[in-house]
């Protein structure tokens, strides 16, 4: 193996995470559970496959919190009562069986909401209609929705979705961790980001305010789930319908997410941009992913954003990250470890197996030949 090669595949044991590598599958979302939220054996085909094919660990599609309005999409799974989660349970054990772990995503959507069976509208911090318009390969269609401000009780009880939801996530599914979905545009970036947080209350205002939120759930869920298992976030600057999307402030932005984040003892910050290895900011050096390092020394650093070879995966690993997610190279190669173990080349991701509609295609679901 190269040098390059033996540091992805090489263990990593930090704050309560240990895997066999050091190259896992990014949030994927897929939209095949059933229309009440429950997973499906067509989702757990897909996601065997990068366990067998040698990933250590596999981060799930988001999955709502509450039976409000977190969810985005139909089909989308849910852990919003119990019933919900104990269709991940033998799944889990599955995974562990094959040496991979599984950590769930928890999202609400917030105002990027296009498909929620429980509510008829949506919420957000502010009453402005997102940019863009929803997207069709999650069913949806037309400009988004102007959403309501959110209430203060509105708020609680999305953040005690959080916390059930990781509640049940680590005590009756069996996942062995759990990232909050603080990134991409969803109602916790939402607040995070100052274009569309107008408020003038605790949770709005200069960035160290809007971050608040974001911070006060990290709290709370691992009030809720202790020491049982990590707890992470995932951090963007780009949305799913601002693609471009910068932070303001630049460097200090980065220092007050970051750094909030690191105090409210998070264990894990899962760092996502289009080029994870480009600098953050114009005129600047330092990657999104080098800034989390500075300012959350303590963290367990996840990069992710077009990391499709070895040399990018080994330059982001060398750069701060402790590990590094792939999607598009997970889809196309299911057995990415496996594939550089054996000096292989990657195959190129082909986008038409998500058109038109983003679920899994049972051609998906073959393991290619080792």
């Amino acid at each position: 193996m190269t040098d390059s090669t033996s540091l992805i595949l090489s263990p990593y044991d930090r704050k309560g995470i240990t895997l066999r590598n050091r190259v896992a599958v990014a949030p994927m979302t897929r939209i095949t559970a059933t229309e009440d939220g429950h997973p499906t054996q067509t989702m757990f085909d897909y996601y065997a496959r990068f366990a067998k094919g040698g990933f250590g660990l596999v981060t799930t599609e988001g999955i709502y919190t509450d039976k409000a309005f977190s969810q985005g999409y139909p089909f989308q799974p849910g852990l919003a009562d119990d019933a919900q989660a104990q269709g991940w349970t033998q799944f889990n054990q599955l995974m562990r069986a094959h040496d991979a772990h599984v950590f769930a995503q928890l999202m609400h959507a917030g105002a990027l909401s296009q498909g929620n069976i429980y509510r008829a509208h949506t919420v957000a911090p502010s009453a402005i209609r997102p940019k863009g318009k929803q997207m069709e390969f999650y069913f949806g269609e037309g400009p988004y929705a102007e959403p309501k401000e959110i209430t203060d009780a509105e708020i609680e009880e999305a953040v005690q979705g959080f916390v059930d939801a990781a509640h049940r996530a680590v005590n009756i599914a069996g996942f062995s961790g759990v990232e909050i979905h603080g990134a991409n545009g969803y109602l916790l970036d939402q607040f995070l980001t100052a274009e569309t947080n107008q408020r003038t209350d605790r949770w709005g205002g200069d960035t160290k305010a809007r971050v608040q939120l974001l911070a006060h759930v990290v709290q709370e869920v691992k009030r809720k789930i202790g020491s049982a298992a990590p707890v992470g976030i995932r951090i963007s600057q780009g949305k799913v319908n601002d693609f471009t999307s910068k932070w303001q402030g630049g460097e200090a932005d980065a220092e007050a997410t970051f750094g909030t984040l690191a105090d409210a003892g998070v264990d894990f910050i899962h760092v996502t941009e289009f080029e994870a290895w480009q600098p953050a900011f114009d005129g600047t050096q330092d990657s999104l992913v080098s800034l989390a390092r500075r300012y959350a020394p303590n963290a367990t650093i996840i990069a992710n954003g077009s990391l499709h070879t070895a040399e990018r995966m080994a330059t982001m690993l060398s750069a701060g990250a402790d590990l590094v997610t792939v999607g598009r190279g997970a889809l196309a190669n299911p057995d990415l470890p496996k594939v550089l173990e054996s000096k292989r080349e990657p195959k190129t991701f082909d986008g038409s197996i998500l058109q038109p509609i983003a679920s899994i295609k049972e051609h998906e679901l073959t393991m290619p030949n080792a």
